[in-house]
């Protein structure tokens, strides 16, 4: 039976273009360096592109299962380096991802160029082993809620609600009268909100909790304090202040986390970086706004064209 991507290509009859030969030959230069396989989740997310792109097109998204599953066809090393730049996503399609890589990997290095935020953040809590550059960054990992307004979708962090909440409860115990102001604020907002929010949050800390210990954390005595203490501090807002906020490798909060720096092995930061900057040059001159593809050529591209 084809894979996902041969039927692609077969479909489209593409012959590889320029871009996409000079790509795959630095994931199989990365890959021939390392002796592991390689897969890269880049995304148009920081390009000049996204103006006109719906960021919900470049976040995780449960239609990159497809994807992952066209990448590791084939695919023989128990070990995995996987190069994400990503602002994140669906913590669900995240926790659908690591389990089916780690049914394959024993190993899993997350490479991270320039940024992995978020959802992807919570990705890279699920290997064994971060590389980050001087200027890479991983975020906070509290949940983004989005929901129909009748002004349109709007996004909001699921903690700013709860707290939302609280304060009119707070404000009515207080003066009855203005209950009804409160009650026009929240009237659109969707039935149960308060327990996705609640929900939601816990999901995210309880998963990367999990997942270091189970994995970056393994057979360590303090395994669960390391990984409780990250889970807590990555999924509370207020010590970030803003979802965006890039946190650096060399956050002392991170302490625990096994980061290392790409500066650090100069031919691996080449092959790195030149996987990455083919990656980003290919979204720039092309339609594709996300790339999921193995060191063999095999995977998925999202393609988007303004109509």
């Amino acid at each position: 039976m084809p894979a996902r991507n041969e039927i692609q290509e077969e479909i489209y009859k593409a012959k590889a273009t320029a871009q996409d030969q000079i790509r795959r030959k630095y994931i199989k230069n990365l890959s021939d360096y390392t002796h592991r396989d390689v897969i890269v989740y880049i995304t148009a997310y920081t390009t000049i592109k996204m103006m006109n792109v719906p960021p919900n097109l470049v976040a995780i998204q449960d239609n990159d299962i497809h994807g992952f599953m066209s990448a590791l066809h084939g695919l023989k090393s128990d070990n995995l380096d996987l190069v994400i730049h990503s602002p994140g996503g669906s913590a669900e399609t995240t926790i659908q991802i690591v389990n089916y890589l780690r049914k394959k990997y024993k190993h899993i290095r997350v490479i991270i160029p320039q940024s992995g935020m978020s959802a992807a953040t919570m990705l890279a809590c699920a290997s064994n082993e971060i590389i980050m550059s001087k200027h890479s960054a991983i975020g906070p990992i509290d949940p983004q809620i989005t929901f129909p307004t009748p002004s349109g979708l709007f996004t909001a962090p699921a903690h700013s609600l709860i707290k939302e909440f609280e304060k009119a409860k707070e404000e009515i115990l207080k003066n009855r009268d203005i209950a009804p102001l409160w009650i026009k604020k929240f009237e659109n907002l969707p039935h149960g909100i308060l327990d996705i929010c609640k929900n939601s949050i816990e999901l995210s800390k309880e998963t990367v909790i999990q997942w270091l210990t189970s994995f970056m954390f393994e057979n360590e005595v303090d395994a669960q304090e390391k990984a409780k203490t990250i889970g807590e501090w990555l999924g509370n807002p207020d010590n970030h202040k803003s979802h965006g906020k890039p946190i650096p490798y060399d956050d002392p909060d991170l302490k625990f986390l096994k980061i290392k720096l790409l500066e650090d092995d100069q031919e691996l930061q080449e092959h790195v970086l030149s996987v990455f900057h083919s990656s980003i040059l290919t979204i720039e001159v092309t339609n594709c706004i996300k790339i999921i593809e193995n060191q063999n050529g095999n995977g998925l591209y999202i393609n988007f064209e303004k109509k």
